[in-house]
């Protein structure tokens, strides 16, 4: 068997075929090392019998399946992501951005469970016992299980911790933090997120033990480390929010155990995370008098109806251009949007600044909230108030048709929870009802602006 040479970066695992000072992909100063490979000639097989044993195979119909018993965290929010609770064996790694809120969430998740480890790599062990004794005087009931704690980086030893306790759940505060024996580099490259990862997830399925791991977020908003860190775990979750709002929204991105649609909102208090069971009074329980501008829209947060207010701000601009400012929605859907007003309804606003907001730290990134931000700026340039209790939903078309969207039903009926009187929805071809609503119907843009 022969051998050739390769240099590989250990911060990226670029490889090259000579050495260079700096990697040539991540610009990382002597990262570049000397390593070996096998190469085989000849066939595939180097001129020699395969010695490895077959797989073992089973019939599909011959498979016994059996339920695992999830662990219940009695937080329904998170439940609801999860899909009912966590399964024993699985990994999971929760995202977010720095001060987010992913360590108070996971020592809560492992003040409930029993027999959890957590260890951090960040934080001692006196820093965590702070934080989990303002958590204590939260709302939660049953925070009488014991948790562990372990300040540890070498991911050996947490697997040897591991193996030898058996816990219900295992917390990794943080994957970037955490470093293997076997890998030349620093904790957080790639080479070593990785390669924990995987030495993590084997010993999952090994111990039966539910793995928690904490990651940091990039610039793009992504986890940090390789895209393939994704692909190795069996649960993907974002804690997303304004740092400036209280609102925080736990967003499935992947989840092999349950639906991937689903959202779980809660509010930061100083004792933690709560839970948000009706989002949309929270959001609209700081709405002001009538006003122009401003309107209510229905989004839908995985199968979660919501109501959250947008408003729009109309004024003569003090410059050549006119400018467009957006917060939680989308600036290259108001661009599109504003054109449309332009071109099929007759609304000049090539001489006007046009400023959109979500209320709440919300990102409405739903199409359904087109005809919401259509309907807010047609208001604030007509100076006409439209009332507190109008809520509309719908997706604007180039041609300025309104679309329908997905769940009608579940939009409507929570508008009359809220105590709305009237709805502006997409024209169906079968009749919604609305209970003592009133439905106004609309076709296009130029419909929705006769009717209002």
């Amino acid at each position: 068997m022969q051998q050739s040479t390769i240099f590989a970066c250990t911060n990226c695992d670029a490889q090259f075929t000579k050495w260079t000072g700096r990697c040539l992909e991540c610009g990382k100063w002597g990262t570049v090392t000397e390593s070996k490979v096998s190469a085989q000639g000849g066939s595939a097989s180097g001129g020699k019998s395969l010695t490895a044993s077959p797989a073992k195979i089973s019939k599909l119909e011959e498979i016994q399946t059996s339920t695992a018993q999830r662990l219940t965290t009695h937080i329904g929010e998170l439940d609801r992501v999860f899909g009912g609770g966590i399964v024993p064996g699985s990994l999971t790694l929760l995202g977010g951005e720095p001060g987010i809120g992913k360590s108070t969430l996971a020592l809560q998740l492992g003040m409930i469970i029993p027999n959890t480890l957590y260890v951090s790599g960040e934080e001692s062990v006196e820093q965590i016992k702070l934080r989990a004794d303002r958590i204590k005087q939260s709302a939660i009931n049953n925070l009488k299980s014991a948790i562990s704690l372990a300040n540890e980086t070498n991911v050996e030893s947490i697997i040897a911790t591991i193996q030898q306790h058996k816990p219900g759940i295992a917390i990794i505060d943080s994957i970037q933090t955490i470093s293997s024996e076997e890998i030349p580099s620093e904790a957080g490259s790639m080479a070593q997120v990785r390669t924990c990862t995987v030495k993590l997830l084997e010993a999952a399925k090994a111990t039966n033990t539910a793995i928690l791991l904490i990651g940091h977020v990039t610039k793009d908003g992504e986890v940090a480390g390789p895209k393939t860190l994704e692909h190795l775990v069996d649960t993907v979750l974002y804690l997303e929010g304004d740092r400036f709002h209280n609102v925080r929204l736990l967003r499935s991105v992947k989840n092999r155990f349950g639906p991937t649609d689903e959202v779980g909102i809660f509010e930061m208090k100083e004792s933690g995370l709560a839970e948000v069971k009706n989002p949309s009074a929270l959001f609209l329980e700081e709405r002001g008098e009538n006003m122009t501008g401003s309107v209510i829209t229905v989004l839908l947060e995985g199968t979660r109806p919501m109501l959250v207010e947008i408003q729009a701000l109309v004024n003569k601009t003090a410059f050549g251009y006119p400018v467009r400012k957006a917060s939680g929605f989308d600036l290259n859907r108001l661009h599109v949007l504003i054109a449309v007003l332009q071109k099929r309804a007759g609304l000049n606003l090539g001489q006007y600044d046009v400023h959109i907001n979500v209320v709440g730290g919300i990102r409405a990134d739903e199409p359904a909230a087109d005809l919401a931000v259509c309907l807010a700026i047609t208001s604030a340039y007509k100076d006409k108030m439209l009332g507190n209790d109008l809520a509309c939903f719908g997706e604007v078309g180039l041609g300025g048709e309104i679309r329908s969207v997905r769940a009608t039903d579940k939009r409507i009926k929570e508008c009359e929870q809220l105590g709305m009187k009237k709805i502006i929805a997409p024209k169906m071809k079968q009749g919604m009802q609305a209970g003592s609503m009133k439905i106004i119907e609309v076709r296009n843009i130029q419909e929705l602006i006769r009717q209002t």
